[in-house]
């Protein structure tokens, strides 16, 4: 099943780049894996999938131990504490969801512990809804000009989670407004910073996303299947 939805969601946006006169090479595709088990996720690296997202930060690192002989590139998408950054930064290749300038300087002092340069997101909440995480708009220019000065880490682009909605068509102008927004950090020439990453759009609103510029696209259940939430929020 994994391996045949994946085909699937592969030629979606394959006609979605087409569309948008896009390279489909532009387009990574990130197969959200929270909550699945181990033999899904090596079912989809066996099909060529080698970006996987998790939201919490204790199941990557467990999934990351498990499936050490796979080299996995591991992707934070969920919000992450401060007091998750050690493990977070020992195993994500990309943290998502940078939503301060304090939880990055916590972010640099651990990659600068063990020598490595983080790359990060900066999580813009476009939609201003109350629900979710992220950095309001306006202030997505000051906090680059600050992360700028952080020698370990390394801000790539922008990300935001559109609202859930029926009419996906409606999703396009949050996702043209990160555009713009990385238009604008880029513009500054920051030392340290560019804005190649855009990681935007989800399995209800993908296709959209690539439309107006996403590089990095996160599909989970369209992949996996459904989520069934069995397990108590913490418990992983």
């Amino acid at each position: 099943m994994v391996t045949e939805n994946l085909q699937k969601v592969r030629e979606r946006i394959t006609i979605a780049c087409n569309k948008a006169g896009r390279s489909e090479e532009k387009v990574t595709l990130i197969a959200v894996s929270k909550t699945k088990p181990e033999e899904m996720i090596r079912e989809a690296y066996a099909a060529g999938q080698s970006d996987f997202g998790e939201n919490k930060v204790q199941e990557m690192c467990s999934k990351a131990e498990s499936m050490s002989d796979l080299p996995i590139r591991w992707h934070l998408i969920g919000h992450l504490q401060k007091n998750k950054v050690r493990k977070a930064v020992a195993v994500a290749c990309m943290i998502h969801s940078v939503d301060s300038v304090e939880l990055a300087n916590e972010i640099q002092k651990e990659a600068a512990r063990i020598g490595k340069i983080q790359d990060i997101l900066l999580e813009i909440n476009v939609a201003g809804e109350e629900s979710k995480f992220g950095l309001r708009p306006e202030e997505a220019v000051v906090v680059a000009e600050q992360i700028a000065s952080l020698p370990n880490v390394h801000l790539c682009g922008l990300m935001t989670v559109a609202p859930y909605t029926e009419h996906p068509e409606d999703n396009r102008a949050y996702f043209a407004q990160l555009r713009k927004i990385s238009v604008d950090i880029q513009s500054k020439n920051y030392d340290n910073v560019s804005m190649y990453c855009l990681s935007m759009g989800m399995s209800n609103d993908f296709e959209e996303a690539i439309t107006e510029g996403a590089t990095m696209v996160r599909v989970g259940s369209l992949i996996f299947g459904e989520r069934h939430y069995e397990i108590t929020e913490g418990s992983i």
